[in-house]
């Protein structure tokens, strides 16, 4: 009797996720999840006594109907599926792709979560005038102020902030730079709280790292405990309790296309390398529009 051993990678799968990096310039969390995957699909191939040189579409569609997954996670392996059998017919390592008529799940469109400008007022108004408040003010003005993923914002050190200029330089998914505006408000309250709040975080004396932001120790401050700020700072305002640091990014998005902001505009903010990505607050922008027409259009008000 033979024991088929699952593999510890696929084949080629090293020169896949190279590929991936260095061509299309995907995010590093991303070319984990799709390592995590298809080692995933390998093993399930072994136990039927298949490589992955050897899958058929039924057994690939097998593996997408077993696990217990969400539809985005189930579309993010179908996309690491097709995309590593595109990989291996182009390297001749298969001569025809099993993964073409994969199907993908249907997605909800759901709308991203858009808090109104008042909400937003109401959420920087919260942190107090002390040295972690001076560091919380400025940190959500800038989330807000130029759209920052949380971890372009943590990862923002001293000299990406021109405060003279009113810009800040940020390194996005596939390690592509951009330069985006910050505003008067966003600019005081990183002047502030560099002159007045960072030089009181952590010990006296401490030398300290280069990035903007720093926990209360003089460190430099995670994803989690940016999330755990805004969570506080959000609950005291009575806003949602799954406001986020991308509630915020959205916000400053679907804010910008209100005000009339041109939309290739507001994708280069983003740092997104698709027009469709940012045209969802293009939608919206169209729902408040709506609401503006219905309230005030005569016309729209008038019952027949």
């Amino acid at each position: 009797m033979v024991t088929h051993q699952a593999p510890s990678s696929p084949p080629d799968l090293a020169d896949f996720l190279t590929a991936l990096r260095l061509e299309r310039g995907l995010a590093e969390h991303t070319i984990a999840s799709y390592r995590r995957d298809l080692i995933q699909l390998a093993e399930l191939l072994a136990t039927k006594g298949l490589g992955p040189l050897d899958a058929t579409a039924e057994s690939l569609r097998e593996f997408l109907a077993e696990g217990k997954w969400r539809p985005s996670t189930r579309a993010r392996k179908t996309t690491a599926i097709r995309a590593y059998y595109r990989f291996l017919l182009a390297s001749g390592a298969r001569d025809h792709d099993p993964s073409r008529r994969l199907a993908s799940p249907r997605l909800e469109s759901n709308l991203p979560q858009v808090l109104s400008v008042g909400q937003v007022e109401a959420l920087l108004r919260r942190p107090p005038a002390t040295p972690r408040g001076l560091r919380d003010r400025a940190l959500l003005e800038v989330l807000y102020g130029a759209g920052l993923r949380a971890s372009e914002a943590v990862a923002l050190r001293l000299q990406d902030v021109d405060l003279e200029v009113g810009f800040v330089r940020t390194v996005g998914k596939g390690d592509k730079e951009r330069v985006v505006p910050l505003g008067r408000m966003a600019v005081q309250a990183v002047r502030t709280y560099v002159q007045q709040g960072r030089p009181q975080l952590g010990d006296r004396g401490l030398l300290k790292p280069a990035e903007l932001f720093l926990n209360a120790r003089g460190r430099v401050l995670t994803r989690q405990g940016l999330h755990l700020l805004i969570k506080h700072y959000a609950q005291e305002a009575g806003l949602p309790h799954n406001v986020s640091a991308h509630t915020l990014r959205h916000s400053f998005a679907t804010h910008l296309l209100e005000g009339g902001a041109d939309l290739r505009a507001v994708q280069e903010m983003l740092g997104h390398a698709d027009l469709s990505t940012t045209q969802i607050y293009t939608h919206l922008s169209h729902v408040h529009l709506r609401r503006v027409y219905d309230d005030a259009h005569p016309r729209a008000r008038a019952e027949g």
